[in-house]
């Protein structure tokens, strides 16, 4: 298995992705957004560099617990993906703005199972939601980025529940 944080294909130019028509409210506190998008510490490292988030933790979402490890990840049997639990100030960075740099720096999102040399469903492009506003937002950027022709093929990012990270 290689690791490598190199998105080859991902040849969109950043002017093409058009801001979110929706976002969510911003509380006045820290919120919350899980995303996979292929090797964690390749996503972590996007978002640790972005002003208003204050924390990004690399880790696992989608399986049980007792399989949230490195090693049953890597086999690809666990239900797990490789996430980021980022933390952030709404009022400094909003959710939407977080997607449109999941979906233009981040990852490929029509990579299925994917992420250049890594490969497995534990390497698939999610949003981890926790509140159907979540869902309901991502969900409209995802039909927005498809109506606006910004990727030549389908994003096949799923939207999952948050049961744990």
């Amino acid at each position: 298995m290689v690791n490598s944080c190199d998105i080859p294909g991902l040849n969109v130019p950043r002017s093409r992705f058009p801001d979110p028509e929706q976002d969510l409210p911003q509380p006045a506190d820290e919120a919350r957004l899980v995303l996979a998008g292929g090797c964690f510490w390749c996503v972590e490292a996007v978002y640790k560099a972005m002003d208003g988030v204050t924390k990004v933790e690399s880790g696992y979402s989608g399986g049980s617990a007792e399989t949230a490890t490195y090693e049953a990840t890597c086999s690809g049997t666990t239900g797990h993906a490789e996430v980021v639990d980022i933390h952030y100030t709404p009022s400094k960075v909003s959710f939407g703005e977080l997607l449109k740099v999941f979906f233009s720096v981040a990852h490929d999102p029509t990579q299925l199972n994917r992420q250049g040399n890594d490969r497995g469903t534990q390497y698939r492009s999610a949003i981890f939601y926790e509140t159907p506003e979540q869902k309901q937002v991502a969900e409209a950027y995802i039909h927005q980025l498809g109506a606006a022709g910004v990727y030549p093929d389908p994003i096949v990012t799923t939207l999952e529940p948050l049961k744990a990270f």
